[in-house]
């Protein structure tokens, strides 16, 4: 399956019946991290459950089976990436494979580094510039 470079946020949530229509709730951490924002339309791909699936206990609060994917970073790896966006605290923000968010400080929009994974969360990283690359490299 191919996943698409503009991938905001990935996450597992069950559909509830609410007043005749059908809801999937957004983690209320999606919203917190600043990759989607409230009153804003997006698509929504839904993929059919399978056993290494996540499972969801309330919408807000994802809960993982043993099995399920893990961070694909590590701490004190490195990686040249590009700055796709700006935070609402002013850091820089990347995704690498799956969508998987990285947070680097001291950084601006389009910007190409060389980054260190300094801590790696379930769903998201933060990472120390090492380098800086030229805009034509």
């Amino acid at each position: 399956m191919e996943i698409s470079d503009q991938l905001r946020c990935l996450f597992s949530a069950q559909i509830r019946e609410q007043d005749g229509s059908y809801v999937i709730e957004v983690p209320d951490q999606e919203i917190q991290l600043g990759d989607v924002q409230q009153d804003e339309t997006y698509r929504v791909a839904l993929l059919p459950p399978t056993s290494n699936s996540e499972t969801v206990g309330p919408a807000t609060e994802p809960k993982r089976k043993s099995g399920s994917q893990t961070p694909p970073v590590g701490e004190g790896e490195r990686r040249d990436v590009e700055i796709e966006d700006i935070g609402e605290q002013g850091d820089g923000i990347t995704r690498v494979e799956r969508g998987f968010v990285v947070i680097v400080p001291d950084t601006e929009q389009g910007e190409r580094v060389t980054v260190e994974i300094t801590d790696v969360r379930e769903n998201v990283a933060f990472a120390e510039v090492v380098e800086r690359m030229s805009y034509y490299d």
